[in-house]
């Protein structure tokens, strides 16, 4: 329960959103975008945050697309984890969909929200990143198309009236081979100690990272590193868990030096499973 009372808007358009939550602001109100709700719900529960107004994208058609055309895989950003990897479209993001939460909660996160939440691990972004994603956002410039890493530096980027309308996936990463392995501290169900997810591209490995930093990375050095084939893969695993040491945080879930030790030992599996054509 929250223990006190907002506004409830679901508009029906990108335009009447955006128009919502400028008079909404304008007023002190203190909007927020909301489609699954359920790290918001949980926030104002715990009184983290205090909205006076939430505005559902929910009934925006243009956010609940999952449809593919002659170039792209088209996700919205009110699509769920559930529905996304029920869809099969995208195997590597409806793998990483599948080991977020449970499955009541899959059936509530959005892909909007998992990328613009305030929890750091935004799963959902490490296969977007390693495909080359695009997204569509909507605010004052109206539509415009950018590339995720644009406006993605661990976290999203985005003025304060813009929202994210859509995901746009490249047709040969659905296609593409892939590894996704993620380690919890306790719990088969949790945050990620460690999430890597890899996409195979023109025969070079991509891999993105989540929980062994305070924030999802993919760096093109550690997959240069990796994609030395004439090295063994431990050898490439070593050096390439070296150029993240820096990164690699503490927390109660794991030391930083367990967690580039859980890391070394990903990527030399994934590097083998490549080498023996397994991936």
């Amino acid at each position: 329960m929250i223990a006190y009372d907002f506004m409830y808007m679901q508009p029906d358009t990108l335009r009447q959103a955006r128009e919502n939550f400028l008079r909404l602001s304008e007023s002190g109100q203190n909007p927020v975008y909301y489609a699954g709700g359920s790290e918001i719900i949980t926030m104002c529960r715990a009184g983290d945050i205090r909205p006076g107004a939430v505005i559902d994208i929910k009934n925006i058609d243009a956010c609940q697309a999952l449809s593919l055309d002659e170039d792209w895989l088209r996700l919205g950003a009110a699509c769920t984890l559930n529905r996304i990897k029920e869809s099969g479209l995208f195997p590597l993001l409806g793998l990483v969909c599948g080991r977020i939460a449970d499955h009541t909660n899959q059936c509530r996160i959005t892909l909007g929200g998992n990328l613009c939440g305030s929890i750091i691990y935004r799963e959902t972004s490490l296969p977007l990143l390693l495909a080359d994603a695009k997204l569509i956002l909507y605010g004052a410039r109206g539509r415009r198309a950018l590339a995720l890493k644009s406006v993605f530096d661990g976290r999203m980027r985005l003025q304060p009236d813009e929202l994210i309308v859509e995901a746009q996936v490249p047709l040969w990463a659905l296609n593409a081979p892939y590894y996704h392995m993620k380690k919890t501290a306790n719990e088969k169900i949790d945050y990620p100690l460690l999430s890597v997810a890899a996409l195979l591209y023109e025969d070079q490995l991509r891999v993105a990272c989540s929980g062994l930093a305070d924030r999802p990375l993919r760096s093109k050095q550690v997959e240069v590193a990796l994609n030395r084939r004439a090295l063994s893969p431990g050898t490439v695993a070593a050096k390439a868990t070296a150029l993240l040491a820096e990164q690699a945080r503490d927390s109660v879930e794991g030391s930083a030096a367990y967690r580039l030790f859980v890391l070394e030992n990903t990527l030399r599996s994934l590097v083998e499973d490549w080498h023996d054509e397994k991936i």
